[in-house]
């Protein structure tokens, strides 16, 4: 980036008259990853927590999480909820398939070339992953599918690359690939035109595609409400949740949702925010299903959350900052593994907050709440007693 003329800083300064907080810091400008910069918009952070998570392969772990959010009654209605899920033995995390994709495009002249040139990609795998790996520690080429649309070739490739989200890492890669295809292989299936992507990896955008290849990683977190956890804690029945829930489903057929959940992308932007991951990753992740099954004999209401891509990572980009690092390290994330570890913490915590949600409604308080913590009083915030 070149550096700003002499008009240029005159506007900056025209346009910073008066701006007094947000250039208010303390930081060294040229460790900041942004460009023309200026100070800092201040997120207040809230701890929601503690919550007992269990997985299959770890010591069972009381997990807090930072927030960063500006909207009242998010993080006491969440600590509600681990409240509940912890009475009746915590929630449970399950981690998947893990990816991050990006689809470059080749053009041609007509259908029958691009076809003839999608029918030969899968013979070039071994050198696509040689020269994609070379520009990088983390990133590995795991597969690719060709996807013919009129005379252009996109190709989804999809990488794991270890403990970082990815997104840039493959995107350098995927442009190394395209770089040797058109060098090696452009005379013979006569390419007339390619781009590092043309929007079939669906980055920062929700559809489909999120949910049948993965880009980020694969999750799903899971609790048995018992029905006296439900009475005590959220002063509803575990029967009047499952109603409730099975209601909104429904709800959610008849307005085409994305996804069926109740309010996941909450936690999911607060801890993207507090954590350092790229807050436009929200919209890859979330596509989330909330699945309630109710045990009549027993009266345990069964719930699981599903999410089929998080993009997260624990190193890179917004993980860098000192602030971020902090919160990372509150989730006991900032370690070898981290990432997969903090895609099923976020995916438990959103369950937490689907519950107390959900008992808010059926028990007629959701109003209130946003109307009590969110007003001020003689200057000072009125505040949960959690």
């Amino acid at each position: 980036m070149a550096p700003p003329t002499e008009k240029t800083k005159a506007q900056f300064s025209q346009v910073l008259t008066g701006i007094e907080h947000i250039t208010r810091h303390n930081q060294d400008p040229f460790k900041i990853k942004i460009e023309n910069f200026i100070g800092y918009t201040h997120v207040p952070v809230g701890l929601a927590g503690p919550l007992h998570i269990r997985t299959p392969t770890e010591p069972d772990k009381e997990i807090w999480a930072p927030m960063a959010t500006t909207e009242a009654a998010v993080i006491a209605s969440c600590c509600r909820g681990c409240k509940a899920a912890n009475a009746s033995g915590g929630i449970e995390v399950h981690i998947g398939e893990e990816g991050m994709t990006r689809c470059p495009v080749f053009r041609f002249q007509n259908p029958g070339d691009a076809l003839r040139f999608a029918r030969a990609l899968p013979t070039f795998q071994k050198p696509f992953k040689e020269v994609a790996e070379s520009t990088s520690k983390h990133a590995r080429l795991q597969s690719l599918t060709p996807h013919t649309i009129g005379s252009s070739v996109h190709l989804l490739l999809s990488y794991t690359c270890g403990d970082a989200s990815g997104q840039n890492m493959v995107t350098i890669a995927t442009d190394r690939i395209r770089d040797w295809v058109l060098k090696k292989l452009e005379k013979e299936y006569k390419i007339i035109d390619t781009f590092v992507e043309g929007k079939l990896s669906s980055d920062k955008k929700p559809s489909w595609r999120h949910v049948t290849v993965v880009r980020g990683v694969e999750t799903v977190a899971w609790t048995a409400l018992s029905e006296s956890a439900c009475q005590r804690i959220l002063g509803c029945s575990s029967a009047q949740l499952y109603d409730f829930m099975r209601t909104t489903q429904d709800a959610g057929i008849r307005n085409g949702e994305h996804g069926s959940n109740l309010d996941s992308a909450n936690i999911l932007a607060a801890i993207f925010i507090a954590t350092g991951q790229d807050a436009a990753c929200v919209a890859d992740a979330s596509w989330a299903h909330l699945t309630p099954e109710y045990d009549q004999a027993s009266k345990t209401l069964s719930l699981s959350l599903y999410f089929p891509s998080m993009p997260v990572g624990v190193i890179g980009g917004g993980t860098s900052y000192a602030t971020q690092q902090e919160g990372l390290r509150i989730m006991q994330c900032n370690e070898p593994g981290g990432k997969r570890r903090l895609a099923g913490y976020i995916a438990a915590f959103a369950l937490a907050l689907e519950i107390s949600s959900a008992s808010a409604v059926v028990t007629k308080t959701f109003a209130q709440s946003h109307e009590r913590l969110a007003r001020w009083e003689d200057g000072e915030r009125l505040r949960s007693k959690i």
